[in-house]
């Protein structure tokens, strides 16, 4: 029965930001400019300022179920994990397997993700925010693995973003927002955000603000943006909970057992976008500089190190666009420096069995510096063939260059020499070295217009990324020297698109293949040399009733397994087992009553699918299914009113389960939550 509700909830074929009639209008980037959807030659969902602006989200979870195929797991607080074509991927690199832009400019250093990197980009007050599931074309390099997630700021001069208001609900939640200036034809915009919120468990608020300012200079041939993006984050963390259904009991469940656990993390991005015309060609030159800080405790591991990391960064993307009477074409290149650093220190013994406090000494584990520097040329582009017909090609060759210094003894031992028992200290530290790594990724895809109201596409991409600087500096016992090679995977979709007045749809089918991945087993262990198969169906539709009715909905049934036999520390790992926290289903529906601009309903409910929870799979979590309830009240021409109500049913769920060490453990989810906003616009 809950598989049923949650194919019931789902029922196939996001809807995008406008009604069904504009289709036609809906614009995306990926060619880093403007392109009619109906022109991109693959999958895409543009989630758009009208949906932003009714969701109003907390968490970029609760944005992102729009999408088929995605899932953004919700953590403590801000935290989170990502699932884009792929299972909740886990381990030091693995958050390596997503590209996420601000405005098409990567937000960190292609070698320096961080799992919950999403909250340093502010898609509370974006514009538009866009997802590629599976592999990038030749314009998106390394990390375009399993999905890009740019999201697009407002624009001087494009009208539309300004308001105030402020937010109060549960657990002494408040959020306060502004976007200025009220003149829709300003050269310059200015977005602040900051909200409080107290956690439905102990210990677990946090705080956090994020600032977007931009300014515009226009001349005849030229245009030119620059922009500042700043975030800060302060949390308590909560941790996992232990027993098996322990989620469902109702002091667990708002229980702490990490209560000094945290984390701090700020960042700071400078950008510029300049565009000239020249007669035959246009140019796009974005400089940015970025840099960034976190602080956090790993509380999931024995003997709780506190981990300091941050970078420095700058770079330069540039493309020359041509378009001929048949033909477009993009060819340019990227280029990437960046100055990493890493610390860890353990204030005292670790707990849990004698070999657990034995490798886990106390005192420092690593403190490394890292520089990386990388170029990569690019061109890509399409032909068409006839009105019906476009053929697009492409082909990116990326190199980088690592510069490791060991700040403290190399190997595996105690930071004072001495050696750890049970074979030794599990943190190892390599000697100061430098690697290289050198990708080659092409794509080919075809668009084909079926009708006046129907599109169908195919196509063929290889997507990689190269190793992450803690999986290659930040080793464990038994490694001296790591040898990873760059992950890739090999990707084949083909899909359709449909639009009518009424109607608007998409459906794809896609399969890939990765190769050389890291594994991270239940004792918490790194296997490389890892191989998997992903293959699965994601459907869209979205159906404007009448005047005032709009039902949307997504889902997705795909399957991830290994593709490999290995015997890890803590697990086996068997060819052809799934994957764990990967569920096969995904989806959620909505459906939107607007019938006048003084009033407006939602109700949406949202499911996922029931799933492993270690590699042997023997343990498995149910799934969920959730509604959401919202309603948007005119008070007067410029004051407006909205309510939501999360989790109306107020189900227990587990936002993440896992099994470890022997041992159930989950993030238990929120229950029903009410909020109320009142908004100011001009």
């Amino acid at each position: 029965m809950r598989q049923l509700l949650i194919i019931l909830s789902s029922i196939s074929l996001s809807l995008p930001a406008v009604a069904a009639d504009e289709l036609s209008e809906i614009v995306v980037t990926s060619q880093r400019q403007p392109q009619l959807i109906l022109k991109h030659a693959g999958n895409i969902s543009a989630i758009g300022a009208d949906v932003l602006s009714r969701v109003q989200h907390h968490h970029i979870h609760e944005l992102l179920h729009r999408v088929a195929g995605v899932w953004i797991v919700r953590g403590s607080g801000q935290e989170h994990q990502t699932a884009m074509r792929s299972p909740v991927l886990g381990g030091a690199g693995a958050c390596g397997g997503f590209l996420t832009l601000e405005d098409g400019i990567p937000i960190r250093p292609a070698n320096f993700c961080n799992v919950s990197q999403l909250l340093e980009v502010n898609a509370e007050q974006a514009r538009s925010v866009e997802v590629i599931r599976g592999p990038g074309n030749a314009l998106f390099g390394s990390n375009a693995l399993h999905g890009i997630l740019n999201v697009l700021m407002p624009v001087p001069g494009d009208g539309g973003a300004a308001s105030a208001g402020i937010e109060v609900g549960a657990n002494e939640f408040i959020r306060i927002r502004a976007a200025v200036p009220f003149d829709e034809d300003a050269s310059w915009f200015a977005a602040v955000v900051h909200a409080n919120d107290g956690g439905f468990r102990e210990q677990s608020g946090y705080s956090q603000s994020k600032l977007h300012v931009k300014r515009r200079w226009s001349t005849p041939g030229n245009d030119f943006t620059l922009a500042l993006s700043a975030t800060e984050l302060q949390q308590d963390t909560a941790g996992f909970i232990y027993g098996e259904d322990s989620y469902k009991d109702p002091l667990l469940r708002v229980s702490n057992p990490n209560p000094d656990a945290f984390r701090d993390a700020n960042s700071v991005r400078l950008y510029g976008i300049w565009t000239r015309t020249f007669a035959n060609f246009d140019l796009d030159i974005r400089p940015f500089l970025r840099r960034s800080e976190m602080e956090f405790l790993h509380h999931a591991t024995p003997g709780k190190p506190r981990e300091r990391n941050g970078q420095s960064s700058a770079g330069v993307i540039m493309a020359a666009r041509h378009s001929g009477t048949k033909s477009y074409t993009v060819a340019g290149l990227d280029l990437e420096w960046s100055d990493m650093f890493l610390e860890q220190y353990q204030s005292g013994p670790a707990s849990g069995s004698p070999m657990q406090r034995e490798t886990r000494p106390e005192g420092w584990h690593y403190d490394y510096g890292l520089t990386a520097l990388s170029a990569a040329p690019f061109v890509q582009t399409e032909y068409r063939f006839s009105d019906q017909f476009t053929l697009e090609g492409g082909l990116r060759f990326e190199f980088t260059h690592f510069d490791y210094s060991n700040q403290m003894l190399s190997g595996n031992t105690r930071d004072d020499e001495s050696v750890c028992g049970f074979g030794g200290c599990l943190y190892s530290r390599p000697a100061d070295r430098t690697d290289s790594f050198r990708n080659l990724s092409p794509n080919l895809s075809a668009n084909y217009r079926l009708n006046e109201n129907t599109n169908a596409f195919v196509s063929l991409t290889y997507g990689f990324r190269a190793p992450q600087g803690l999986e290659l500096y930040r080793l464990q016992n038994g490694q001296l020297v790591s040898d990873l090679k760059s992950e890739n995977v090999t990707s084949a979709e083909i899909g359709i698109r449909f639009s009518s007045d009424e109607v608007i749809a998409d459906l794809v089918v896609f399969g890939m293949r990765k190769r050389d991945s890291v594994f991270r087993d239940t004792s918490g262990f790194s296997v490389d040399g890892g191989r998997s198969r992903h293959k699965g169906l994601e459907a869209s539709v979205g159906w404007q009733i009448g005047a005032s009715w709009r039902l949307s909905a997504n889902t997705s049934y795909s399957l991830h397994t290994y593709d490999f036999d290995a015997v890890g520390r803590g697990e086996s790992f068997v060819s052809g087992n799934e994957i764990d926290t990967a569920p096969r289903w995904l989806g959620s529906s909505e459906l939107h009553y607007e019938p006048a601009s003084k009033f407006r309903f939602g109700l949406q409910v949202a499911g996922v699918g029931s799933y492993f929870l270690e590699a042997g799979n023997q343990f498995k979590y149910a799934g969920h299914v959730t509604g959401n309830l919202r309603v948007g009240l005119r008070l007067s021409e410029r004051l407006s009113l909205q309510l939501r109500i999360n989790n109306i049913t107020d189900r227990l769920i587990a936002d993440r389960a896992d099994y470890a060490s022997r041992q159930y453990r989950y993030l238990p989810g929120r229950g029903r939550e009410m909020f109320a906003e009142f908004r100011y616009s001009p």
